[in-house]
């Protein structure tokens, strides 16, 4: 069995990868909104938290691209008989890179969006002992000079309920 870390990601990457259809999810957004926004693509969700620095030069990363890993896992041991009763928080760092600044800066939102929609749409038991209560937190970046000219990021921290025995 996989370590809780990288279980806990492997859970978000399969959500996102899944059927629910995240580039589809994208378009759609974008055509509500009349934006043309490129999609994300099941490549390029990866389980990794190699810094974008580095993944731009050593890795060659594409754009768009999330970057899924566990970022925190925390014992407080709510439940007395358990030897793990916590949480665990999983980060999708969410990267949009564009030849003008007011793309990525604008298409990072609708990639949030679409990530946190399908996060709402999976309230609940996700097996193994992992729960997730719908809680997530959102940090956008201010854009910066890289990727195709200009890149923009946005993490998404979701905090998951952890109960083992």
């Amino acid at each position: 069995m996989l370590p809780l870390t990288l279980l806990a990601a492997q859970k978000v990457f399969n959500l996102l990868t899944g059927t629910n259809g995240l580039g589809q999810l994208i378009s759609s957004l974008g055509l509500e909104a009349n934006v043309n926004v490129p999609a994300i693509t099941p490549t390029e969700v990866m389980l990794s938290s190699v810094a974008p620095d580095i993944g731009d030069k050593n890795v060659q990363f594409t754009y768009p691209r999330i970057c899924l890993y566990s970022s925190a896992l925390k014992n407080t041991q709510v439940e007395k008989f358990r030897s793990l009763s916590g949480s665990i928080a999983v980060v999708a760092e969410i990267w949009a890179s564009g030849n003008m600044v007011t793309q990525s800066d604008q298409w990072i939102h609708f990639y949030v969006e679409a990530v946190t929609e399908i996060l709402r749409g999976n309230i609940g038991d996700w097996g193994d002992g992992i729960f997730f209560s719908g809680l997530y937190d959102i940090q956008f970046q201010q854009p910066k000079a890289g990727g195709f000219g200009f890149v923009q990021s946005a993490k998404v921290t979701c905090n998951l309920n952890v109960s083992r025995s």
